[in-house]
């Protein structure tokens, strides 16, 4: 079974721009990060961006970190992307979080673009809805639950 940890947890009262990194939380059932410009009742309560994934844009210069992406949570050791829909993430604090999405097209490109000529949000951001709400810290340990993969024949 898959484990990580988180490495920050990200807010902004808006949608869309960068988030600061305030180092804890609350996630609210069914709802996202609380004061977060980006929770609500739909499929992306929740972004997560692996650490991983910012250190390949700060390999090709650019200085970022934690919450630049507009990530809500930023995680290590934890291969987001390549894991499926309905994958379900569960907090040491209690919060459990299903994958809703992978990636998303970005209609606008962002500053991070415009200054490395790529983001890595769109490709490797993950998207998730809060199934049970609780606290969210920076070092919690994510124990990944894998989705189903249909009937075995």
């Amino acid at each position: 079974m898959q484990q990580g940890k988180v490495v920050a947890v990200c807010v902004s009262p808006e949608k869309g721009g960068r988030k600061k990194d305030v180092g804890q939380g609350v996630l609210v059932t069914g709802f996202g990060l609380e004061g977060d410009g980006h929770g609500g009742d739909w499929h992306r309560q929740v972004s997560l961006l692996a650490i991983e994934s910012i250190d390949k844009m700060r390999a090709k210069g650019l200085d970022v970190g934690p919450g630049d992406f507009a990530e809500n949570l930023t995680t290590s050791g934890v291969d987001l992307y390549h894991l499926p829909v309905g994958t379900r993430l569960q907090f040491a604090g209690g919060p459990l979080l299903e994958i809703s999405q992978i990636g998303k097209v970005c209609h606008e490109r962002c500053a991070i673009y415009y200054q490395a000529g790529d983001c890595v949000m769109p490709r490797e951001g993950v998207f998730a809805i809060v199934l049970e709400g609780g606290p969210v810290h920076s070092g919690d340990d994510i124990q990944v639950i894998l989705a189903p993969q249909g009937p075995r024949l």
